[in-house]
């Protein structure tokens, strides 16, 4: 030992001590950092809720397979699959949400080997996939039922369904029981380690404990070669700090359907934008959506909310184009009309609409190309009838005009627009822009230089 310091330079010894002071002060050898949640840009995700009961005329994993070419034609790279454990049969009205065992599969869609091939084809075409996770409660013949303190009980000691809800075929889980959170985290790791999943699309997240989301996200984070994706559905701050990278961007959404609507002023969606992303961390987003499994099932799907084909697409190159993590719910893409329940076997007719599937394409492709549009700072041009902003990056720039009336309107340009030459990035064409621009019904122009 003695010879082999005798050859270190000073430069070598000066570094050897510093580290042996840094790792073994006081005789303590420093805790290794939990790591990173998780190395994925989450700025280059296009997530595709999929409710497999509605995907195909078969409603099983299989029938996605089938089709997740086309998926990967809409620029998608990660999907989320609906709950697919088997649901409880006590109290049932046949909800996914409705848990009888945490590491299972329902048999209404395949077995675990089906799933496992359906990971493994999506992992193949480059598409990660993630799991809709039931954290708040179980159905009343999960297995766990037979420990009565891992569930919330009233006064007399009955075990109740979670409290200001009429979800009556679930029951309350206690989160102040640690052995129930230990097998909470425990049922998460199998799908990760032993099945593959690529995280988890987590419900009623704001039903559960920062503590527990805190702990389970670190725990999950530490499993090696993995780089998992978290979703919050709820609108929470603290999802942040728990780890998650994502949560639902709900005030977005009641914005944009009250602009096209109710006739709110087209800018009033910059100041939402704004007051959503106030005080959260630069590597963290929301989810934007025109809708989603509840909204498509319980409100109207984008047809009948933003009046038609055009006003549907009209909003989605908003939510798409403005900021956060886009999401598109199976079946929007081809302009489904009619509500489609989650609860019963309603398969989308993939044929309606191939002019609204088609432009969904350029729409997509455009954004998963374009570091300006997911990367770049906004200029906001006000305006009451047509959203207006433009987006720069790296000294590239992108132009949106939106008209967001179903009637035609008028925009007048800001002097930093007005007398400019751009390029229509669909069809390379140079559009000269005037002081005004004549929009018709829900028109929208995407722009470069």
């Amino acid at each position: 030992m003695k010879k082999f310091y005798n050859v270190l330079s000073a430069l070598s010894k000066i570094l050897l001590f510093v580290l042996l002071v840094h790792c073994c002060k006081d005789n303590v050898v420093n805790t290794p950092q939990v790591p990173a949640v998780s190395s994925i840009d989450v700025k280059n995700i296009i997530m595709y809720e999929i409710n497999i009961r509605a995907f195909s005329s078969e409603g099983t994993f299989q029938g996605i397979i089938d089709r997740l070419d086309s998926i990967k034609a809409l620029s998608i790279n990660t999907i989320w699959l609906m709950p697919i454990h088997p649901i409880g049969k006590i109290n049932t009205v046949n909800s996914p949400y409705c848990v009888k065992n945490y590491t299972e599969v329902n048999p209404e869609f395949g077995n675990l080997d089906n799933f496992k091939t359906l990971i493994q084809e999506a992992h193949n075409r480059g598409i990660k996939v993630i799991i809709d996770w039931v954290a708040n409660h179980t159905s009343w013949d999960n297995p766990w039922i037979q420990n009565k303190s891992w569930y919330t009980q009233d006064g007399s000691g009955n075990i109740i369904h979670p409290a200001g809800t009429n979800w009556q075929d679930v029951a309350d889980l206690n989160y102040d029981n640690a052995d129930m959170k230990a097998e909470m985290i425990k049922s998460m790791k199998y799908w990760v380690i032993d099945v593959g999943v690529d995280g988890f699309r987590c419900d009623a997240a704001d039903f559960v404990p920062y503590e527990f989301w805190k702990q389970a996200i670190e725990e999950l984070s530490k499993i090696e070669g993995k780089s998992l994706i978290f979703l919050a559905e709820g609108s929470r701050t603290d999802h942040f700090t728990a780890g998650f990278q994502m949560n639902y961007s709900w005030d977005f959404y009641s914005t944009i359907k009250n602009v096209f609507k109710n006739g709110y002023a087209a800018n009033y969606l910059f100041s939402t934008h704004s007051a959503e992303y106030q005080n959260i961390p630069s590597d963290k987003h929301k989810l934007r959506f025109t809708t989603n499994h509840d909204e498509s099932a319980w409100d109207a799907t984008p047809i009948t909310i933003f009046n038609g084909k055009k006003g549907a697409l009209a909003a989605s190159v908003i939510t798409i184009y403005l900021g956060g993590v886009p999401l598109i719910y199976s079946s929007q893409e081809v302009g489904v009309s009619s509500t489609i329940s989650f609860f019963t076997r309603q398969p989308i007719n993939w044929s309606l609409n191939p002019d609204m599937l088609a432009e969904y394409k350029k729409l997509l492709a455009l954004y998963s190309n374009s570091d300006v549009l997911k990367r770049g700072s906004i200029e906001k041009f006000e305006a009451v009838n047509v959203l207006a902003f433009k987006k720069t990056y790296q000294q590239k720039e992108v132009l949106v005009l939106v008209n967001v009336r179903n009637s035609s309107s008028t925009f007048t340009t800001p002097a930093s627009l007005a007398n400019t030459t751009w390029k229509n990035v669909f069809d390379s064409s140079s559009v000269n822009i005037a002081n005004t621009i004549q929009f018709e019904p829900y028109d929208y122009l995407i722009l470069t230089k």
